[in-house]
């Protein structure tokens, strides 16, 4: 049997798409190890996988995601952030590995430090991605923009003018100090971003159909499985389960991004409104003050996204991928309302899949969150119709047969285990 490293940013985002298809894994005989965030290590746990904390120096510096007005701006900061732990993630994927002496590695895509030194130990290993795939392809707009697809000549045109401007201005943002990165372990830089998608033995995207475009031109390394929904182990509470007027789920980022102005608009806009109200702050919590909402707002850190689905009529949200697949999969529609970050095309391809309506976050208005949630929940049986769909679909298993191909990979080198990193 295998020994199994996944490797996450300190971003819990990133590390629940996982556990699935881990803990698949893990019954099926292989021992799993997750380096990731100390705040998740121990619910990881207590739902039977062997975890521990990525290093300290890790976890500085803190995100400043969200504080620059324009998108380009977004976009430099966040991956300055990103790349300004590179050197401390690498030296945290090497310990790890050295702790663990994995056979295959999987990092996370936005883990550049870590992901640069799993290339480099030898090791098959995979690139695993909780979010779209950013992949230039013929009918695919240009990523990160929230266009539609091109449906005429002047869209194509428009595809092939933009691509490369974007593909350069995330070059222009990561390149540098990723090559920096990659020199200091030794690697051929980078000429492009998307080479990061190039280089590793597999990308596992843990998206699929509809909210991913359908793809008809994937890289041999690339396995779209499909989304894996997960909550930690928790309580639902009795009043979701109550007589009364429709749930409304209103979700914000789990990694900090300022969009606490989303609950306190929607607190606004459905007070007194023929809805209960859920608002999960996560960690917007001690950012906004809704003491006195109207009393059909509920505003709570946390709770399991998964039992207030089941009672939910629509989902506002930030348009992460974590609460968008959690929704789709379970045929509640959306009202998109993207930050940053990847939201703005997520939210996009809600509305090209027909399962909820798109608001920018600029334009957030209480009048406009009612007309959006009415639109939205007139969509629900489109939304039923792409949950059915998916039932028949098994991300999980798919997951775990793409880690098995590494495995394989493993079992044919010489040695299982590179000694680059010891």
């Amino acid at each position: 049997m295998a020994r199994i490293l996944a490797y996450t940013p300190p971003a819990t985002g990133h590390v629940f798409p996982l556990v699935p298809g881990l803990l698949a894994l893990q019954q099926h005989g292989h021992h799993v190890h997750v380096r990731t965030s100390p705040k998740v290590v121990d619910v990881l746990g207590r739902s039977g996988l062997d975890a521990s904390s990525v290093a300290p120096a890790v976890l500085d510096p803190t995100p400043t995601a969200g504080h620059s007005a324009t998108r380009s701006g977004q976009l430099a900061t966040g991956l300055s952030d990103m790349l300004g732990r590179g050197s401390a993630e690498g030296a945290d994927l090497d310990a790890a590995v050295r702790e663990v002496r994995p056979d295959v590695i999987l990092v996370d895509g936005m883990a550049f430090g870590a992901l640069v030194r799993a290339e480099a130990s030898g090791l098959p290993w995979a690139l695993t991605l909780p979010s779209l795939l950013p992949l230039r392809e013929p009918g695919i707009p240009p990523y990160s923009l929230g266009l539609p697809p091109a449906r005429t000549p002047f869209g194509r045109a428009r595809d092939a003018v933009l691509w490369p401007v974007v593909e350069r201005a995330f070059g222009k943002a990561l390149l540098p100090g990723l090559n920096a990165l990659r020199r200091e372990a030794g690697l051929a830089e980078f000429t492009s971003p998307l080479d990061a998608y190039r280089t590793p033995d597999l990308v596992i995207a843990m998206t699929g159909e509809p909210i991913e475009y359908r793809r008809r031109h994937l890289p041999d390394n690339v396995r779209l499985v499909g989304f894996q929904p997960w909550d930690p182990p928790a309580a639902s509470p009795d009043y979701l389960r109550e007589q009364g007027d429709p749930w409304i789920l209103v979700t914000c980022s789990t990694d900090y991004q300022h969009d606490e102005p989303l609950a306190g608009t929607v607190a606004e806009a459905l007070a007194g409104e023929p809805y209960r109200v859920l608002i999960t702050l996560a960690d917007s919590y001690d950012k906004i003050d809704l003491e006195k909402a109207a009393p059909n707002i509920v505003v709570e850190r946390f709770v399991p996204h998964a039992a207030a689905l089941q009672h939910a009529a629509a989902v506002i949200t930030h348009s992460g991928m974590g609460i968008v697949g959690k929704a789709t999969r379970a045929g509640v529609p959306i009202v998109a309302v993207p930050f940053g970050r990847d939201q703005p095309e997520i939210a996009r391809r809600v509305v090209e899949a027909g399962t909820g309506v798109r608001l920018k976050a600029d334009r957030m208005t209480p009048e406009r969150i009612r007309t959006a949630v009415r639109q939205a929940i007139a969509l629900r049986p489109r939304a039923a119709d792409v949950a059915a769909g998916l039932a028949a679909t098994d991300p999980v298993t798919a997951f775990a047969d793409a880690v098995l191909e590494l495995i394989t990979d493993a079992d044919r080198m010489p040695s299982s285990r590179a000694t680059t990193s010891r």
